[in-house]
């Protein structure tokens, strides 16, 4: 049995995931790459075309559909300029400021296990190549 202690709102209770749990689709909406990625390089307000240059892949839409999603959630505010032409700049608010610390602990993860689980995906697309076997 796993210790569930580190999951607060459920210490005292097996976690289970009801459909109508309300991390469900806050999870949905914040934990993707996309977000926390672009969370991740909110250092300080940066620009939509700064923000795209940092996260080499991200097409155009799906970063603002992301910033759009995060706004509305309140993780990020969007800042209009006083420019000519017009700039927008995102910065993190406060709430956005406290996933900084959980998010870097699971980059710092994903860093320290990539090469465990390339591993694993080596052996298990081996498996599955292989004749006879079924997953």
């Amino acid at each position: 049995m796993e210790d569930t202690a580190s999951y607060a709102a459920h210490a005292a209770e097996k976690i289970v995931f009801a459909v109508d749990c309300p991390s469900r689709p806050i999870l949905d909406q914040i934990a993707d790459k996309w977000s926390m990625m672009a969370m991740s390089v909110l250092e300080n307000p940066t620009r939509f075309n700064e923000l795209k240059r940092r996260l080499e892949g991200v097409t155009q839409r799906v970063l603002t559909q992301t910033l759009r999603r995060l706004e509305r959630n309140g993780m990020i505010e969007r800042r209009v300029l006083p420019t000519s032409p017009v700039g927008v700049e995102y910065s993190l608010t406060p709430l956005g400021k406290s996933l900084r610390e959980p998010f870097g602990r699971l980059y710092d993860w994903t860093v320290a296990h990539a090469p465990d689980i390339e591993a694993a995906q080596a052996r298990y697309d081996s498996r599955s190549t292989s004749p006879g076997t079924e997953h």
